[in-house]
Formats: structure tokens, sequence, C-alpha cells
């Protein structure tokens, strides 16, 4: 009983020991559980081992008597093989580490959810690819082909087949299509028509429910916020529908309210959407000259951000401060373009309560159109554009998703803009960059108009300048005689920058592709609308006042400071310079990109590589002294060089452990 315990409690010693060491010697923390299982090898394999070595040396064993000349060395031999055993346990923890990497151990709750989880998300996976293959779309997915897929000939029949899965797989699949169909720098033809003609098909939601969501959100009963609430829909889409209302004062609204399960059902898509992704870049050349990877995995977050209805009152409220100060620099326009206000008290997460807009969508009012005289229908197109323009231009702020159906026709014959989930926005610098374009191209300068797109854009290195000059100034001299037809200047451009494969950043992308859908707008008010002809005449004066006079005596006097601040630390810059060099204590330090201490860095791999050659140069001289021996005999057959080495081997060993740990962790 009392040898059962001792071995146990030696088991447990040598466990905790073996993980301790392990911990020093590597520098880092190793799993517990290894450690004992390691600890417990160790111990039950250290005294064979001992009894091995002492056969060997030819020093009797723990059986026989040990002559008291040789107790020492038989102490000190059974130490130094036991150490033997202990370094190779730790070898074998650091192999363990550097193959499974020790990793906290999950809340057993959370595994059970997560567990959940993974089958819900591999159920969804399933059943999208089960819907591409049964459209004949695989092999977007695995690259491979089908008898289905092989009926596909054309590149019209893929691109339908495309937007036929898409229109299965659900509200989060169909706003990705109609995303890309307006990335016109990304989606070649006819993929991009093809995903345009997409619509969400949405079911309204009982009023109950629909009460439920705006009392939980808002925090408060419904008729602490609203006089009435018009139970029937104005609109339902796939996130949210829109019932009118009004507030306790009388102010007519509109309540958008969002679905209860729209959150989980994006956020449960968004990473399905990631991996289908990642599969269709990798395996599929379509996928890798869309980048269709970034486009899902930007999609996702700003899909997820539309969702925060907080964001959209935010950027509605911004787009309606540019309007007010247009109206304000030119009072003879105000109110022709207004914007929704926001009753914030009303508003939260998924409930977002607005100005009713009173109207119809352009695309629906061909008849009051035509009812308008010429001149009006000018006047507003003309006011609508220089809106927008002066939007991008100027504010750096717009409505990112400016189409027909946005932009309602109101009963006083003003616009108005609606639907603010996406906006742009673009810092100053880009701004002027484009204002210089524009003005370029608009009056058909192609080399000026080269030199300002390649400021905005982010060419390839292998860019073949001249040929991009030609292709932008083909563009802008058909364009210029071209005053009839479909199609815009801009997605044009759009065309030649995807062509040459440069990068056009998203929020320019955005500004791109509402330049283009503007021009379709003003086409619905004026179907002959000369947007070139019209836009030229506002670019100087657009062009003075993002470059104006105060504006740069204002960078001028903050440049100013900035020098002058660097100035002023001159002085003391240079007394602490002098004073070292006195001292003799002058130090430099060097950064790399990152921002790391390139000195530090440098002197840490020279001592690694100084660490490195020791331990390297401790094994080698171990196993030379082992190998050739020598030196006093000390009993038995052990000599004195031999146990050096046994001692030297040790240190190095463990030296170079430590060293491949290292090189491991950086690795991970």
């Amino acid at each position: 009983m009392v040898a059962t315990l001792l071995i146990s409690i030696s088991a447990i010693v040598s466990a905790v020991l073996v993980g301790f060491v392990a911990r020093r010697v590597l520098g880092t923390a190793v799993g517990w559980p290894r450690s004992i299982a390691v600890g417990l090898l160790v111990f039950f394999l250290g005294v064979p081992f001992t009894q091995w070595t002492l056969r060997q040396t030819g020093l009797p064993d723990a059986t026989t008597p040990i002559p008291a000349d040789d107790v020492w060395l038989w102490v000190g031999l059974i130490a130094l093989s036991l150490a033997w055993v202990f370094a190779l346990g730790v070898a074998a923890l650091v192999a363990s580490e550097a193959i499974f990497p020790t990793r906290a151990l999950p809340n057993p709750v959370d595994l059970v959810r997560a567990a959940l989880r993974q089958r819900k998300r591999t159920r969804r996976y399933l059943e999208i690819l089960a819907i591409a293959s049964r459209h004949g779309v695989g092999w977007l997915f695995h690259g491979g082909r089908s008898r289905v897929e092989e009926q596909l000939s054309t590149s019209e029949e893929r691109a339908n087949a495309i937007v036929a899965t898409i229109n299965d797989a659900g509200v989060s699949f169909v706003k990705l299509g109609q995303v890309l169909s307006t990335r016109r720098d990304l989606i070649p033809e006819p993929y991009l028509s093809a995903l345009a003609s997409l619509q969400t098909k949405a079911t309204t939601l009982p009023w109950d429910t629909v009460r439920a969501v705006i009392e939980t959100d808002l925090g408060r009963p419904l008729d602490q916020v609203y006089a009435d609430v018009d139970p029937s829909p104005l609109a339902a889409a796939s996130v949210a529908q829109v019932h009118r209302a009004h507030l306790l004062d009388g102010t007519a609204v509109v309540v958008k309210v969002q679905r209860p399960a729209a959150r989980a059902q994006v956020e449960a898509d968004a990473d399905i959407i990631g991996r289908l992704a990642h599969r269709a870049e990798m395996r599929t050349r379509v996928g890798r000259d869309l980048r269709i990877e970034s486009v899902a995995r930007g999609f996702t977050a700003t899909l997820l951000e539309e969702l925060d209805y907080r964001i959209e009152a935010r950027n509605t409220m911004m787009v309606a401060s540019t309007v007010d100060l247009i109206d304000r620099a030119q009072p003879d326009r105000r109110s022709m373009v207004t914007v929704p206000r926001i009753h914030a008290a009303a508003s939260h997460q998924r409930v977002l309560t607005m100005e009713l807009v009173d109207g119809t969508a352009l695309s629906d009012s061909a008849e009051r159109l035509a009812a308008m005289t010429a001149d009006d229908r000018e006047r507003l197109a003309r006011v609508l554009m220089s809106t927008v323009i002066e939007q991008i231009l100027v504010y750096g702020v717009f409505h990112a998703d400016l189409h027909p159906g946005n932009v309602l026709l109101r009963e006083n014959g003003s616009l108005g803009l609606i639907d603010f989930g996406a906006v742009g926005v673009i810092e100053r610098s880009r701004r002027q960059h484009m204002t210089a374009f524009l003005l370029a191209a608009l009056s058909e300068n192609d080399v000026a108009a080269t030199d300002a797109l390649l400021l905005i854009v982010d060419p390839p290195d292998d860019l073949d300048v001249e040929a991009f000059r030609h292709d932008v100034g083909i563009v802008l001299t058909t364009e210029h005689l071209r005053t009839t037809g479909q199609g815009s200047i801009f997605t044009r451009m759009v065309d030649v920058i995807r062509q040459h494969h440069i990068a056009l950043p998203g929020e320019l992308a955005s500004a791109f592709r509402s330049f283009a859908t503007l021009e379709g707008c003003l086409r619905v008010i004026v179907d002959d609308f000369d947007m070139v002809g019209e836009a030229l005449p506002l670019m100087p004066s657009l062009l003075r006042r993002t470059v104006s006079a105060k504006k740069m005596l204002t960078d001028l006097q903050a440049q100013s400071v900035i020098s002058l601040a660097r100035l002023q630390r001159i002085p003391r810059r240079l007394e602490n310079l002098l004073a070292g060099a006195e001292k003799g204590s002058i130090g430099i330090t060097l950064r790399g990109e990152s921002g790391d201490d390139v000195g530090g860095i440098l002197g840490r791999t020279t001592a690694e590589i100084a660490s490195t050659l020791v331990s390297i140069a401790a094994v080698v001289l171990a196993v030379v002294l082992v190998v050739a021996g020598g030196g006093p005999v000390l009993g038995g057959s052990i000599t004195l060089f031999g146990v050096l080495g046994a001692v030297i081997g040790l240190f190095g060993f463990l030296g170079l452990l430590r060293i491949v740990r290292r090189t491991f962790t950086r690795k991970g």
C-alpha cells in the first residue's frame, strides 16, 4: 500500500515537473493534459532506461551491492539518464505543440451551440449546392462539368442559370446579385444585365408581428409613439416592410420595420456566401476574373450594416445636409430636390420613422412627366443633375443607389430622394482628382483625363498606359458625338477600367455608378437629355469650389502650423543630439514599414543565431566526446569525456528544442 502511494506521488510529481520545466525551457504555455501524459510516460520509462544505461557501462544495478567508491558515480549516472529521458519527454511535447498547438478548452455549452449552428449551416450549404446543381451552375463551385452544364453553351444561358439559382437561394443571395449588378467594373455582360433583373419576392407580415417588432425595438407601447399606424403595408420587401402612420402631433410619416428573422437569415448566409465565393475563386476562372471572394466579403459586411437602421438614419441626415447647403447657395432652386426628415425619437435599430414623401417613382411617372411642359422637365433634370454632381464632387456624400425607383416625382412637381441604406463617402483629395478627371473628360482631353484617372484608381504595375490612354480617348470621342441611345460615358469608362484589370476602389465605383444611374434618371425626365453638354458648364464653378482660394488659404495655414510645430522641435532635438555626442551615447533607431524597431529585430535575430550556433556546437562537441571517449576512467567503462559529452549534449539538445519551438510559434 505504501509502495503504491509512493509510486503514485512520484508519478504526479514527474508529470507536474515535466510541464513546469517545458514551460520554462520553451518560453511558452503548454497544455497540462499533454504535459501530464508525457510526464507519466517519462516516469514509467525512466527506470528501465536507467537500468539499461547501468548495464551498458558495467556498473551494478540496484539489486547488486555498490562499492563505496562508486556510489557518487552511480548516483550521477542515474541522474544523467533520467535527465535524458526528461529531455526526450520535452522533445515529445515540442513535437506535439508544433503539430497541434495548445488551445483553450471550449465551454461545453458553447460546444453544443456551435455543433447545432454547424449542423444548420451544413444543411443550408448543401441546400445551396443542390439548387446550383439543379440549375446547372455547379461548375461555379467545383469547377467540373455535368450533362446539364454542357447544355449551357452560351454566356447568356449561363447568366440566366445563375440568376435562377440566386432567385431560389433566398434573400441574402438575391441582394448579393443586386449588388453585383451595379459593379460594372467587375461584372461583364451578359451577366450584368441578367443580374439586374433580380427581384426580391416577399410576403407581408401579419400586423401583430410588425407591432411586436416596433414596440420591442422602441421600448414603448405603440400608442405612446404614434397616433395611428396603417396595419396594411404600403410596400413589402425581403428585409423590411413599410407602413403609413401619424405621429402624436399629426405629422404624416412612414415606418420601415425590419422582419424579425432578417438578421438571423443574413448572418447564417454570410458565412456560406464567403465559403462559396472562396471555392468559386479558387477553382474557376470566372470566379478569379470577378474577384468574387473580395466582393462577397465586402457585400456581407455592408449588408449587415444595412440591417442597422440607425446607420440609414445617419446617412439620410448627411445627404439632407448636403441638399440644404446647395439650396442655401442657390435659393432659386430651393425644395426642388428634397430628402425626407428622420424622426429619431421614433427610430432605432430595426425601426425607421421618416417623413412621408408623397409621389410616385420616376419609373412609374411617364404620364405625369408627359403632362409637364418641356421647360419644366428640362429645369427639373438640370436641378437633379447639378444636385447629385455637387454632392459627389463638392461635399463627398451622395446616394449610392440612385435609380428611377428611388427618385419620386412629388405632387407639387419637385423630386424626392428616398432609401438611403447605401450612401457613398469620398475624401476631399480624391474628390479633387475626380473633378479634374470629369473636367478633362467633358472637354475631350484624353491625356489629362487619363492622368487624372490614374490618380483615382489603383493601376497594376504592368499597365500599358498608352493603350489605356487610347481606349479612354476612344470613349471620350464617341460619347461626345452620340446624342441618343442607351448607355453612358461613365459605364463605358468603367468597362475600359475593367478591361485593363485596374482595381477601382469601392467608393469610387459607387460614384461612377451614381453618375451612370443619374444619367438614366435624367433621360426618364427628358428622353434626349445631354448630360455631357449640360454638365460641362458646371465643372469650372465646381472646380473653383473644390479648390477655392479660401480652402487653399486654410490648407496653407494648416500646413504652416504643422511646419512651425516641427521647426520648434528642432532646437531641442539638436540639443539632445549634441549632448549625446558629448557623452558618446548617440543611438539610431531604425523602423520598418510596420513600425517595428529594426534595431531591436536585428538584435533579437543576432541573439537567436548565436544561440542556435552554440546549441549546434554543443551537440556536435557532445557527439565527438562520446564517440572518441578518452580521458580518465571514472568506473566501469565510463570515461570523463563520455560523461562531459552526455552533459553538454543534454544542454545543447534543450537549446535546439527551444529554437524549434520559437520557429513554429512565429509561423503560427
